[in-house]
């Protein structure tokens, strides 16, 4: 049992480790209601009469950027994405958990090798078969988006498909059901917190993404990352305050995401990391 003494001390530090967390947000959002020049001479103050400046920095934001059109893009990338790594990493998972062979085992060691390549190692000559491929669109990056993601999904779904006892799988089959059939009505629904923890980390990868969309679809097709790096002006100038509050925009979504999803991160991540 933890004494009185240690467990204070625990909670002293969580509250520290918390405070440290939330303390950029609330910076950010603070100076996202302040006046332009105020954000630099008074970063850490919160906004009074003199520095606030209503919900101008919004509007201001929104125009420049067209972020309404740059929210349409993020959202079709990251849903689609998310949407589709889940589904193929779980059949994949699923079918290489399932089949024993030299093959299964390569394609597995595979994907797991791809997750130690750093994107940067790869970037230039993924742009080159992106445009020698025509996938320099919302669509095309998502194609993309699934080749990067599939790794470290496939891992954490393998994991936990191993817990699944496979007499599930053999009774729905005595019953009538296809591998397929009894995969969707008796294993999928199973694969839930995993599911969650995979979606979780994937949409909060692909939705805060600046690099990949850069390289592949440009200014065309901005998401709001790309679309962000826009308010910063010729010869360093920039408009900190449309800055502060389109951070704020975007950090919404995927905040209220995570927030509804929190309980089956952690209990999904250790299923699929440490069983099998």
């Amino acid at each position: 049992m933890i004494g009185k003494k240690t467990s204070l001390i625990l909670t002293l530090i969580m509250t520290a480790v918390c405070i440290l967390f939330v303390l950029p947000l609330l910076i950010v959002l603070m100076n996202s209601f302040k006046g332009q020049f105020f954000i630099s001479d008074e970063p850490f103050r919160f906004p009074n009469a003199d520095t606030f400046a209503g919900w101008r920095n919004y509007t201001a934001g929104i125009e420049k950027i067209d972020f309404f059109r740059s929210l349409f893009y993020s959202l079709f990338i990251t849903v689609t994405s998310v949407v589709l790594l889940a589904l193929f990493s779980s059949m994949a998972a699923w079918y290489l958990a399932r089949t024993e062979g030299t093959a299964s085992r390569l394609i597995y060691a595979t994907l797991i090798a791809s997750m130690i390549v750093p994107f940067q190692m790869v970037m230039f000559t993924m742009s080159k078969m992106a445009n020698l491929l025509r996938l320099e669109n919302p669509v095309g990056i998502v194609v993309i988006y699934l080749g990067f993601g599939a790794g470290l999904s496939v891992f954490l779904y393998n994991g936990f498909v191993r817990s699944v006892p496979l007499a599930v799988e053999e009774a729905a089959q005595l019953d009538g059901c296809t591998p397929i059939t009894a995969f969707f009505r008796v294993v999928l629904p199973l694969l839930r917190p995993i599911t969650v923890t995979v979606s979780v980390l994937n949409a909060m990868w692909i939705w805060n993404d600046y690099l990949l969309p850069y390289l592949v679809i440009g200014t065309k097709y901005k998401t709001i990352p790309v679309a962000v790096q826009y308010l910063q002006g010729g010869y360093g100038s920039r408009d900190m305050g449309a800055l502060m509050a389109m951070l704020v925009l975007a950090l919404i979504p995927i905040i209220v995401f995570y927030a509804f999803m929190q309980k089956e991160i952690i209990r999904g991540v250790i299923a699929g990391a440490v069983k099998g």
